[in-house]
């Protein structure tokens, strides 16, 4: 959809709050639901706030964002880059005549030399786009992007979700990476965290996710802790609902994991499954994702002979994700950190019971072990067998853990209430900007240190986009590693 495709106006009545409706922008450069956290959360927070009775324009890149129909005030304008890393030809050159302008240079020249450019020129996309666009939006929404485009003047006061700090996902990677070219290989592509650190502790108003996260936040990025609010976020609870008609199979294991990375913890529930199906012979994992073609996932796979007892499905729909979370004994989160977890919530949501690390703010979500889930210390597959093997084998802990979870996510994770406690965030940042106490990009405090202020936007991007000294491009070997990442 087309900005003026997109402008039609709230309703003529007040929001759900009693207060004039808003016009947002929520900016989001990936956008795909299907595979990350971040479109998850562009698509249920846009509905919700629609809902609500706001107008939300959702501005997005490829792959771009895919909204729920039938609500009022809710669209998509598409500001595509150059789509590198699509199918079927990730890590494409681009033809002469797609290029566009010097961003477009840019993206492709960060790119060559195995950086990662994305938030860095969608930024820049996006603040000339909301510029021409001045008096269009009462507030703009950046979803994790935090490139240099965002400072400076986008035209409305700023407020900024960060689901967790990069730099976790950048440092966990460096310590599985096996030689320096690997690492070498790691750091040039997370060069774009040094840019993500210099923006958020600009920002006037950043909203996360759990407490963890905020402390993730103030550590790793620097950020102070009072400009940052936490706002849970949660499961779709009509969609991920009971379903008793649906058959459970046994030994059925299921787990989200979108992208093959250490992160995710999945080769530690590889693990387990080959010391289950020891005991539990009919024992069987269900992933939801990309089957690895190669890497540790992989290795695991065949190292243990689980070929027939690890299944990858990926691009079902929605009511096919659901009904397969029904249809598993236990669901598992084996993750090493999470900002949140998404699929913990929605697992629960359905009433699978769970089995779930401690890793990061999962036990936020999860609650505590033995009342709503089971709970394990992260890297651990022997633990991780041993509560897997524990729920499989007894039907009555799986019920009463399945209908604790359910009761949790309805009392404290659900969409509508994370879509109030955004509102209640973006009238505040508006009060803030209207009284004149902050401004609307995020002033730098005066007792923020010299050496934490960024240079202007132009004089800064050259050094954290080309590559940095003694880099190289990236090797064969990372390619799909990167791929998988990249596309999510």
């Amino acid at each position: 959809m087309t900005a003026e495709a997109s402008q039609a106006g709230p309703s003529a009545g007040p929001a759900s709050d009693g207060l004039r409706p808003l016009r947002i922008a929520l900016l989001t450069y990936k956008g795909n639901p299907f595979c990350g956290g971040q479109g998850v959360y562009v698509r249920h927070l846009s509905r919700e706030l629609a809902r609500l009775g706001h107008r939300v324009e959702v501005i997005g890149a490829q792959p771009y964002a895919v909204l729920d129909e039938g609500y009022d005030g809710l669209g998509l304008t598409e500001l595509p880059s150059l789509d590198l890393y699509r199918q079927p030809d990730p890590f494409r050159t681009p033809k002469r005549d797609e290029y566009r302008d010097w961003i477009d240079a840019l993206e492709v020249g960060t790119m060559w030399t195995g950086g990662f450019p994305e938030p860095l020129t969608f930024s820049l996309r996006a603040r000339r786009h909301l510029r021409a666009r001045r008096g269009d939006f009462d507030v703009v929404h950046d979803n994790q992007t935090l490139g240099y485009g965002l400072l400076g003047d986008v035209g409305a006061p700023l407020v900024t979700t960060i689901h967790h700090p990069i730099t976790v996902d950048r440092r966990l990677e460096l310590d599985a990476a096996g030689t320096w070219q690997r690492r070498l290989s790691v750091r040039r592509w997370y060069a774009f965290t040094r840019m993500q650190k210099r923006v958020a502790r600009r920002l006037p108003s950043v909203l996360t996710v759990s407490g963890t996260s905020r402390q993730e936040i103030i550590e790793d990025l620097g950020v102070r802790q009072d400009r940052i609010h936490v706002v849970h976020i949660g499961a779709d609870t009509d969609l991920f609902s009971p379903d008793p008609s649906v058959a459970v199979v046994p030994g059925r294991i299921v787990t989200t994991s979108s992208a093959d990375v250490p992160l995710k913890g999945l080769v530690f529930l590889v693990e387990a499954l080959a010391k289950v199906r020891a005991e539990q012979p009919g024992a069987h994992l269900v992933v939801v994702g990309k089957r690895p073609a190669e890497g540790p996932v992989a290795q695991a796979v065949e190292r243990y002979g689980l070929e027939g007892a690890v299944e990858f499905v990926k691009g079902i729909s929605d009511a096919e994700l659901v009904d397969l979370v029904r249809s598993a004994q236990v669901a598992c989160v084996p993750s090493l950190y999470e900002g949140f977890s998404l699929p913990a919530a929605e697992a629960m949501a359905t009433g699978t019971p769970l089995v779930a690390t401690t890793g990061g703010a999962i036990p936020e979500v999860a609650g505590r072990d033995g009342e709503t889930c089971l709970a394990v210390p992260p890297g651990d597959a022997g633990a991780l067998a041993a509560a897997l093997t524990r729920l499989l084998g007894d039907s009555e802990l799986r019920a009463r853990l399945g209908a604790a979870g359910r009761e949790r996510v309805l009392r404290q994770f659900t969409w509508a209430r994370a879509a109030e406690g955004t509102v209640a965030r973006y009238r505040e940042a508006m009060a803030t900007a209207a009284s004149g106490a902050g401004r609307a990009t995020g002033a730098v405090p005066a007792a923020e240190p010299a050496a934490h202020r960024p240079a202007p936007a132009g004089a800064d991007v050259l050094p954290d986009t080309l590559p940095d000294t003694g880099a190289v491009p990236v090797p064969a070997a990372d390619t799909s590693d990167r791929e998988s990442r990249a596309t999510c």
